[in-house]
């Protein structure tokens, strides 16, 4: 690995001056991607700046009124291990505790695995199906962006030079609303996803009052179904329902061919997990109405 120097500061102000002076600077949250990246030539780096100590990073608190603030360093383990979030957002507490394994949720964060912008990322499609957004912050000031704006191309993202993430806003659950992530991987644990599909709805008189629909591993981002989200508004929930939005996003997904799959059989699971998902969040969503 090429040398590099390392700062740890202790505010944002001091972290985006660390930025604006050193543009090549890379962010050190739990560094499960980082590292690996760094030792194989992929990300070098002169200076690694360590967020962890920041408090806006680290703020992990949820609102029944506001919803969820989940900071850009936060590790995975604190997710799942925070009763509140857990009972408010089960869907967030079933992706934190599937990335990787135990030693590596006590690092990774669900900021790291959005910066990264893998298009297999687990975390990615239950966020855009839920609607979250970026705080996103540099030597300009401030912006928000959604997340389903925030991947570019695989391992790219919207952040300019001299920007970082540090949070993360979930929208509080609404009565009668669901979600979930499914995801098709060969071993039984840590192992990269073929296909993924992340949803969420709201139900009202039996009936979809809105839907949002993201899949992973099926183009060069994690892909926003926007189409099959409107097509279910209105529908009744049943199973004919759920069955044709699982087409409109299999028909959306742009898959390639490499070692774990076919271009054939991740459209096939784009269907069959996004039904599944579908059929779990309205379940939720039954139990909370």
């Amino acid at each position: 690995m090429k040398w590099f120097d390392y700062a740890a500061p202790k505010t944002l102000s001091e972290a985006l001056a660390l930025l604006a002076a050193h543009p090549g600077a890379r962010m050190l949250a739990g560094g499960t991607d980082l590292l690996v990246q760094m030792r194989a030539g992929r990300k070098p780096a002169d200076l690694i700046i360590d967020i962890k100590n920041i408090a806006e990073l680290n703020e992990l608190r949820y609102e029944r009124a506001s919803g969820l603030t989940l900071g850009a360093a936060v590790a995975c383990y604190r997710i799942y291990g925070d009763a509140a979030v857990s009972r408010a957002y089960p869907s967030l507490h079933q992706v934190a505790s599937l990335i990787g394994g135990t030693q590596i949720q006590g690092r990774a964060s669900i900021g790291g695995n959005l910066c990264n912008a893998a298009p297999s990322a687990d975390s990615i499609p239950l966020l855009i199906a839920l609607g979250a957004t970026c705080r996103i912050a540099g030597a300009g000031g401030e912006r928000v962006a959604r997340v389903e704006e925030f991947c570019t191309a695989p391992g790219k993202n919207i952040l300019a030079a001299g920007e970082l993430l540090v949070s993360m806003h979930v929208p509080a659950p609404r009565p009668g609303s669901g979600a979930s992530y499914l995801r098709f991987i060969p071993r039984n644990e840590m192992d990269i996803a073929v296909a993924g599909a992340g949803v969420a709805v709201e139900l009202e008189n039996g009936k979809f009052r809105s839907a949002r629909i993201a899949l992973s591993s099926v183009a060069p981002t994690p892909l926003f179904v926007r189409e099959a989200g409107d097509w279910l508004t209105g529908k009744p929930v049943n199973g004919e329902s759920i069955a044709g939005a699982a087409e409109i996003a299999k028909a959306a997904a742009k898959p390639i061919t490499d070692m774990r799959g076919t271009k054939e059989y991740r459209r096939h699971l784009c269907s069959v997990l996004t039904r599944r998902a579908l059929e779990t969040a309205v379940r939720r969503a039954q139990e909370v109405q």
